[in-house]
């Protein structure tokens, strides 16, 4: 309750500095690191440039961004073009822009499979910017030492739990990552058919198939000992445990390689999740950019928009890389199949060909904080 109330408080302290919308501007909100600020600044800039009738206001909002963007709508201050996921479009739906007929030129450029995640009841609500999608980063450099297979992509459950028990060595390193974050075990729960919601949004944490994977998920911490309990991890998190060479396989996303690029000393690639049949079981999410329907500049966001998804925007960001590029051509490009690490890259790319969008409702968040409560137990 305090805390609710002191998100309250930032949220008003931040309003208080808008007071009204300079209708002068087109108004743009995002969250983001320095290095994705910075790249919006120079991509904003090349804007203005090439659109001198229209001057941007870039709102960059770091920390509680959509508790701010609820109180902007509320307070008759949307912005024109916000920056939003797709865990959240349920929830902003009826604020934004139906973008099939504007962007209708544009959705070539996409996998089907991406645009279904900006797409909610038949409206395309956004038009993406990267992908996100899990994949298992190993060290080589450990498999090698204890003389195990790198894993391959027709791996299975069995295969990584049999690795991680290999690779798990007292005082040394555990075989494979733990984290209580939903998002982060869902594929555990998908490799046996489970997961939180179905495709109908029907609620299946409950069901069987759920129980399993939530079952193998926890036993890797308290049966096998090859994930690390809380006291071991101690204040590390799992990527720095991976980095210092004390986690063998590590379950996240592309947002890590920047990080393991500078610090990583070992050899290291990544590998798509496996499932019980020897197919990756992740699901794809994506964020991107939105057009607000009360906005009075839509002619001018929709060109900001373009500007924002275009090609060489895209390789902006990809060049980082800390993201996964939602554009086919730049996915497909020398700005995300670079030759850096990790070398297998491509498995992004075949990873999105098979996957389906994450479901999520309207009350997802709510759901995933009740689960974090029930779980906790059981993990710990």
């Amino acid at each position: 309750m305090i805390k609710k109330f002191f998100v309250i408080l930032i949220c008003i302290i931040f309003l208080t500095g808008c007071k009204q919308k300079d209708e002068k501007y087109l108004i743009f909100t995002s969250w983001g690191s320095k290095t994705e600020v910075q790249i919006l600044n120079s991509l904003l800039h090349e804007f203005e440039i090439e659109n001198p009738d229209i001057k941007v206001k870039f709102l960059h909002i770091p920390q509680n961004y959509f508790q701010k963007l609820h109180l902007m709508f509320a307070s008759n201050l949307a912005p024109d073009v916000i920056f939003i996921n797709n865990l959240s479009i349920p929830i902003y739906e009826k604020y934004l822009e139906d973008l099939n007929i504007l962007f209708d030129e544009e959705k070539k450029e996409y996998y089907n499979q991406v645009l279904d995640t900006m797409t909610y009841e038949n409206r395309l609500l956004a038009i993406p910017r990267d992908i996100s999608e899990l994949v298992i980063f190993y060290n080589k450099d450990l498999f090698d030492q204890y003389n195990v297979n790198y894993p391959q992509s027709d791996w299975t459950i069995d295969d990584l739990l049999k690795s991680a028990i290999l690779l798990t060595k007292k005082d040394k390193c555990f075989g494979i990552s733990f984290d209580e974050n939903p998002m982060l075990y869902l594929p555990y729960l998908r490799a046996f058919g489970g997961g939180i919601l179905d495709k109908n949004n029907n609620l299946i944490i409950d069901n069987d198939n759920s129980k399993k994977g939530i079952n193998f998920y926890s036993d890797l911490r308290k049966k096998y000992n090859v994930a690390p309990k809380k006291y071991q991890s101690a204040s590390k998190t799992m990527a720095q445990m991976f980095i210092d060479g004390q986690l063998a396989m590590h379950l996240s996303g592309r947002w890590l390689v920047p990080k393991y690029r500078e610090e990583i000393k070992f050899d290291w690639d990544v590998i798509n999740f496996p499932d019980s049949n020897g197919k990756s079981s992740v699901t794809i999410d994506s964020s991107g950019y939105a057009i607000v329907k009360t906005s009075k500049k839509k002619q001018e966001a929709v060109r900001l928009v373009k500007f924002l998804t275009s090609k060489k925007a895209s390789q902006y960001f990809t060049q980082t890389g800390l993201i996964v590029p939602a554009r086919i051509d730049t996915l497909n490009s020398s700005a995300f199949l670079d030759g850096k690490k990790p070398l297998n890259s491509k498995i992004f790319i075949d990873i999105i060909k098979s996957a389906e969008k994450t479901p999520v409702n309207k009350n997802y968040s709510e759901i995933t904080d009740n689960i974090n409560e029930k779980l906790n137990y059981l993990f710990n």
